[in-house]
């Protein structure tokens, strides 16, 4: 049997961590705010990167325990452009940057966030020092932090998962997707998170399910899988009893995230 470790409760954090400022997934429970929506913020080495500033990103900020400091982020990954993950990208590049008053930091996305429609405004867009275009198998640095876009994910926008590498270890995010041939062997790590909308399989919707998680998982067979990103239909099936029953019966650690939870790296 495998026992999940202790997640960090406390106002003093590690050095090295990954907070959840916001488990929801998908329109309803974003809407209603059943969980929050800010986003995943990455500290490792001195350096800090958000990932999908959603509805509220900075007001997780600002009630986080210990509170973060946006001006402090080095970097903004959207995966894609959807509103539950890209919502507060202007306001957090504003704060990113010292209310413009600092050229710094970089923010990374698909081509399709810029184009058409674009979802950052034109006076924000010259805020940061660095706008990237996210790429499949391309890698990026931020500092001391490492990652790349292992494939293009199956999903209605431009979207790419990422693969960090902190030291000798490496975390995957499989991000919005359908289920794809192959997609264990793309994110293969160590840690994995995973964003589980459904708890049933719901097909024609590019979405992954607790079915889906669950043989990426017996596939990749991490150390630890993180379930995040919930639907309706996974919040009201208790995704902490099913982690917990998941992790007996697989005999691998499985968590569900859950608002403000720090895992330490």
């Amino acid at each position: 049997m495998v026992e999940a470790k202790k997640i960090i409760r406390s106002k003093k954090q590690p050095e090295n961590w990954i907070k959840f400022l916001g488990t929801a997934g998908a329109r309803f429970v974003m809407i209603k705010q059943l969980r929050a929506s800010g986003g995943i913020w990455i500290s490792y080495n001195g350096n800090n990167v958000l990932i999908d500033p959603g509805p509220g990103s900075l007001v997780r900020c600002a009630s986080s325990k210990p509170k973060l400091d946006p001006g402090k982020l080095d970097a903004i990954i959207l995966t894609h452009r959807h509103l539950d993950h890209s919502n507060d990208i202007n306001v957090m590049i504003e704060a990113m940057t010292g209310g413009g008053f600092k050229k710094r930091g970089e923010v990374f996305l698909p081509a399709d966030c810029l184009d058409g429609d674009p979802i950052i405004l034109k006076h924000v867009k010259t805020l940061p020092e660095k706008i990237s275009l996210l790429k499949e198998d391309q890698g990026y640095e931020v500092g001391n932090i490492k990652f790349s876009c292992p494939k293009r994910q199956v999903h209605t926008v431009e979207t790419y998962g990422l693969k960090f590498t902190f030291g000798r270890k490496e975390v995957s995010f499989i991000t919005d997707t359908r289920y794809f041939e192959d997609i264990d062997k793309f994110y293969k790590s160590e840690i994995i998170i995973i964003n589980t909308v459904f708890f049933e399989p719901r097909p024609g919707v590019d979405h992954l399910s607790l079915s889906d998680a669950q043989e990426i998982i017996l596939k990749i067979q991490p150390k630890t899988a993180i379930l995040t990103h919930f639907g309706m239909s996974m919040l009201k099936a208790r995704p902490h009893e099913i982690c917990r029953r998941l992790t007996k019966e697989m005999g691998i650690e499985i968590l569900a995230a859950y608002d403000g939870m720090s895992y330490p790296l």
